[in-house]
């Protein structure tokens, strides 16, 4: 077991499972890893009626490990006194801010939503890290309002908590304002709330009082002159050296009309060459196929299996898998000229050709794995593409034999004259 320093902590990364790693000089006294990338120090104990309790010290990067290994002795000595401070803690609630709200659902949440997806979770840390923290991290958790919620959905939807920073040495955080961001982090500021409800940290939720912002359909299809144009990036940027894993998943998050995240933490054993499919275990929807045409097999045939890893792309260092796309794709989408395109777009792509070609909405619902037949409506209107094709070959011919007794050619147009 190290002895929890600066160095050791500075070197922590989010693991698969919850694991607690304990200091090697203070007994009970150790950091909580969650996958979900949160920190945090604890120290464990036996109350008085022999129950064994953790408690949250506080978020890795907030206290320093000193100041959490003084937190620690100061609770073990309540306990030794008969004391308990998870009790004492109790009492305290209605001193909590959104700030430790913040630090206690992430820490104990997931536990108590085990159907709640990793991915969902680093998405809600993302939110509540980047958008409620900076805005009502001080605010009391017992005076908050839903004038206070109605205020940061607009606050985040004016830019407020914007931000471009560098996370790691190869890293960048880019935080959006704008409406959808607003929706997105005052919901899963309300979800945070109705957890508070259930823990009696608060009677009541009042983010169920907030309006949200209107939905604004963004749809983005793109043209075949686009796609020339993308396809030239495409070809500028291999042969620049760009990185080759993010432009093979750029490539096939448009060749399969999969999800960002299944081709990106994509594994060698979820792919079925023989039956030209990627067997998905879980994905954002469950289990699912994605069928592969002949491009993405070669996209797919051409990779080199790393020695050692299971990921398809995996990451230049440590054992993840690869997530450096938004980097390469910026470089791409500006070369094609494509500055409004977003990398989800490649996704509609593939969908918005499927259904213009003619192909039926519920069979290109059944390729992208939509849970419900409602999601590919969005590409309803693109099916009067080939109707249109058929009325316009039709009219043309009926047009053509209006003009018939005028120098038109005669087109039969069948059945039996009336005598």
């Amino acid at each position: 077991m190290p002895k929890i320093n600066k160095r050791f902590v500075d070197q922590l990364k989010p693991t698969d499972r919850d694991v607690v790693l304990w200091d090697s000089e203070m007994a009970r006294f150790g950091v909580r890893v969650k996958p979900t990338c949160a920190m945090t120090y604890v120290v464990q104990y036996r109350n008085s009626g022999g129950r064994t309790r953790k408690l949250a010290l506080g978020r890795v990067g907030v206290l320093t490990p000193e100041e959490a290994r003084q937190a620690a002795r100061k609770a073990l000595a309540t306990v030794s006194g008969g004391g308990d401070p998870s009790a004492d803690r109790h009492a305290q609630r209605v001193d909590l801010t959104i700030g430790e709200l913040v630090d206690r659902y992430l820490d104990e949440g997931p536990a108590s939503k085990p159907a709640k997806k990793k991915a969902s979770w680093a998405s809600d840390t993302s939110n509540l890290r980047r958008h409620v923290v900076p805005l009502l991290g001080r605010r009391q958790l017992a005076a908050l309002t839903s004038d206070d919620i109605q205020k940061f959905q607009k606050d985040v939807t004016d830019g407020k908590t914007q931000k471009d920073e560098k996370t790691r040495k190869r890293g960048r955080a880019i935080v959006t304002g704008g409406p959808a961001a607003a929706t997105r982090a005052t919901l899963v500021l309300s979800a945070m709330l109705q957890w508070a409800t259930t823990r009696k940290f608060r009677a009541d939720n009042p983010g169920k009082g907030v309006k949200l912002n209107k939905p604004t359909k963004r749809e983005r299809f793109l043209s075949g002159a686009e796609l020339a144009r993308l396809g030239e990036a495409f070809t500028k940027a291999e042969r620049e050296g760009l990185n080759r894993n993010s432009l093979a998943i750029l490539r096939l998050l448009l060749l399969t009309g999969a999800r960002r995240n299944e081709i990106a933490s994509l594994k060698w054993d979820h792919v079925d060459f023989e039956r030209r499919a990627l067997r998905m275990p879980d994905s954002k929807t469950g289990a699912k196929i994605i069928p592969l045409g002949a491009p993405a097999l070669e996209v797919l045939s051409a990779l080199s299996r790393k020695r050692g890893s299971a990921w398809v792309f995996p990451a230049a260092t440590g054992k993840g898998h690869h997530v450096g796309m938004p980097r390469v794709w910026r470089k791409l989408r500006a070369s094609a000229r494509l500055k409004d395109v977003r990398m989800h777009d490649l996704r509609h792509g593939f969908a918005s050709i499927a259904v213009a070609d003619g192909d039926s909405l519920y069979l290109v619902g059944k390729v992208l794995g939509h849970a419900q037949a409602e999601t590919t409506q969005r590409y309803a209107h693109l099916q009067l593409d080939p109707v249109r094709a058929v009325a316009d070959r039709t009219s043309r011919k009926l047009a053509g034999a209006l003009k018939g007794g005028k120098g038109g050619k005669v087109i039969s147009l069948g059945g039996k004259r009336r005598p």
